[in-house]
């Protein structure tokens, strides 16, 4: 059950911006008991409408690594080239599959876009001329892509069938998720919310009162890498590290099932290790915060940074999630048996208040269960 003057709060706070004009449309959806029990549309949007969840997408991805984690057919100890012999080259032939999920491989900015991330021969080629920034394992760095492309192929090897496919038949669909997919055939994106830059950029003072900075680093995720999700092209390919697409409802079903594991799709010791074992507590190298990474996702913990961490201030240490560039928000609480994620098309360009949204619209979701 949930406590309905938290509920309305939440829908307040989401219908806020669409009202005053500068979000084009958002959806939410609060799950419990492994049913959704909120889901509302704000804006030029329904119910049905599916909208780019950028790195939310990765949890989804390694809940197809862990079904291979648990039959045996991936081990996160062994080194990236005992799969992908052709990795190993410019020193990366040390690299881990744990370091490449705990975004501590030492390669975040390896160039991979289009054209040739949608081509397997191509990316190939890519990751032989990848150089390491760092040494494998010795620092914490957020790789936006990169390492995400080299999952996928570890997906590919082991289970000798297109990434794509095996992330979306043996999980999304699986779990009777129809309207979460990663890589959606340009026929099939008439539902897609068109994705619309809005806002402005924060000014240097604003930075430097939120982050101790003028400027941001540049990174690979800037506004002309996310507007280009509005190519059919780019969705079709299905970028395993910010490309997938869904609905809020099905994102917050699929928090349910990691909770519950429905259908018992993973082995329950993999589940438990991957929602709830910190791997990673290297600082953020922005935040200062540690990352809190378990093995695809990132952990509330109990040292105060759950909202840095992007989940909110009323979330339990065992809370788990992963957001998403734009402003999606996704994450599960084991205490309240709540999951929650928030989805828009408007691309907010003042990440100060792009993040405070979500800040604040996880912090009063996650007092909502009755």
């Amino acid at each position: 059950m949930l406590n309905d003057d938290a509920v309305e709060k939440v829908l307040v706070r989401a219908r806020r911006e669409v009202d005053e004009g500068l979000l084009p449309s958002c959806q939410l959806a609060i799950a419990q008991d492994g049913k959704i029990v909120i889901n509302e549309t704000f804006g030029a949007a329904t119910a049905r409408t599916r909208y780019v969840m950028f790195s939310a997408t990765k949890a989804v991805v390694a809940g197809a690594a862990w079904q291979l984690i648990g039959d045996g057919s991936l081990d996160v100890e062994r080194r990236v080239v005992d799969y992908l012999p052709e990795f190993g080259t410019n020193g990366k032939d040390v690299i881990t599959v744990e370091q490449v999920m705990l975004h501590t491989s030492g390669f975040p900015q390896a160039p991979l876009g289009p054209p040739d991330w949608a081509d397997r021969s191509r990316r190939l080629a890519r990751f032989a001329r990848w150089r390491l920034n760092w040494e494998p394992g010795t620092r914490y760095e957020y790789h936006p892509t990169s390492a995400h492309w080299v999952l996928a192929e570890l997906i590919e090897r082991v289970a000798g069938a297109d990434y794509r496919d095996v992330v979306n038949e043996r999980v999304c669909q699986a779990l009777g998720l129809n309207a979460l997919r990663l890589g959606v055939p340009t026929p099939e994106q008439g539902d897609v919310a068109e994705l619309v830059l809005c806002g402005s950029a924060p000014t240097t003072d604003e930075l430097q009162a939120a982050f101790g900075v003028g400027e941001l680093p540049v990174t690979e995720v800037t506004d002309d890498a996310l507007i280009g999700f509005n190519d059919p092209a780019a969705r079709e390919v299905g970028v395993p590290g910010g490309g997938g697409i869904t609905t809020a409802a099905d994102l917050a079903l699929y928090y349910q099932a990691l909770l519950h594991n429905t259908g018992d799709l993973w082995k329950p010791d993999v589940l438990a290790d991957a929602t709830g074992r910190v791997r990673n507590r290297m600082p953020d190298p922005l935040l200062g915060v540690p990352a809190n990474r378990s093995l695809g996702l990132v952990l509330a913990g109990d040292d105060g940074g759950s909202a840095q961490r992007g989940l909110g201030h009323t979330v339990s240490p065992a809370a788990f999630g992963h957001n998403g560039a734009g402003g999606q928000v996704a994450w599960a609480d084991p205490a309240s048996g709540l999951s929650f994620t928030y989805l828009t098309n408007g691309l907010d360009r003042h990440v100060i208040r792009l993040w405070r949204r979500g800040s604040s619209l996880s912090s009063l979701a996650g007092v909502c269960a009755a």
